[in-house]
């Protein structure tokens, strides 16, 4: 049987109350521990692409995130060690020896990497920063201080997170997309990025913006409304727009909510980015 079989057998084992963690076994936590290897090398991904840039050329796996649950339903919380810390939960830490091998740094006091999760080549994390279980980092990708990057969550090659940012999870319903931010993206200190937000390559989005499938896209590209996705090659940032909530006696000046305007990149904005990027080599 494949691994994935594997995963769908315990899944419906599981769902109909035939095994519990208290009763797994060795046989159980065996493929488990399997998957959750199979995690770590990249070899299975909570989503792939399989076509161009944007939503469309994305498919979900769902039976990895069954996975990733199962993980959480067939194991037992124990106590264990992490330097002189003894923590409690159901997945230790990721190993990080392989790491040093690939180019990829993790600054020492605050990197926490759990079980699961995927680290490419030449990748840096700094401290204190956190990369959950399911989440797929591509090489090359800045991981800064105080980032989270949530379950499932997929960053593609050479990503810039500033510090502060959250990549939101997404690990139930299983069929739901996780955040993905493909290739060459950046993103400014403090952003946020939630709830399956789709951001498309090489787009360079501003401080301290919220995206959100709630939040509006203005696209002033294609001169459209969107929502959930962020076309690639965009420069984005937070903006308000008048709100229907303005027409109530409590608002006097009106009622405003955030928004998201997206233009074309600029040549003098990629320039920047180049020379920042010099400065940082």
């Amino acid at each position: 049987m494949s691994l994935e079989s594997d995963i769908e057998d315990l899944w419906q084992r599981y769902q109909a109350d035939e095994i519990a963690a208290e009763t797994a076994g060795s046989g159980v936590e065996s493929t488990l521990d399997a998957f959750l290897e199979a995690l770590e090398t990249g070899d299975v991904r909570a989503a792939e692409q399989v076509g161009g840039s944007g939503p469309d050329g994305w498919v979900v796996n769902e039976w990895v995130k069954r996975g990733i649950l199962l993980n959480f339903g067939l194991r037992e919380t124990l106590p264990r060690e992490y330097g002189d810390v003894t923590y409690y939960d159901v997945l230790p830490l990721r190993s990080t020896t392989d790491l040093g091998g690939r180019g990829t740094r993790n600054t020492p006091d605050g990197t926490a990497i759990r079980r699961g999760a995927y680290l490419g080549s030449d990748c840096i994390m700094m401290s204190p920063s956190f990369v959950n279980v399911g989440a797929h980092v591509g090489d090359g990708t800045l991981v800064d201080s105080c980032d989270t990057v949530g379950s499932c969550a997929q960053l593609g090659e050479n990503v810039k997170l500033g510090a502060n940012t959250l990549i939101g999870g997404v690990l139930e319903p299983v069929e739901d997309a996780p955040v993905i931010v493909e290739d060459g993206v950046s993103l400014g200190a403090g952003c946020r990025v939630t709830s399956g937000f789709h951001v498309g390559e090489n787009t360079i989005v501003g401080e301290n913006t919220l995206l959100s499938p709630r939040i509006p896209v203005y696209d002033l590209v294609e001169e459209e409304v969107i929502y959930g996705h962020l076309p690639s090659d965009r420069r984005a940032f937070t903006r308000y727009v008048e709100s229907s909530l303005g027409d109530h006696d409590l608002f006097e000046s009106g009622a405003y909510k955030p928004a998201v305007v997206a233009l074309d990149i600029e040549d003098d904005t990629l320039d920047q980015t180049r020379r920042e990027e010099a400065l940082r080599e």
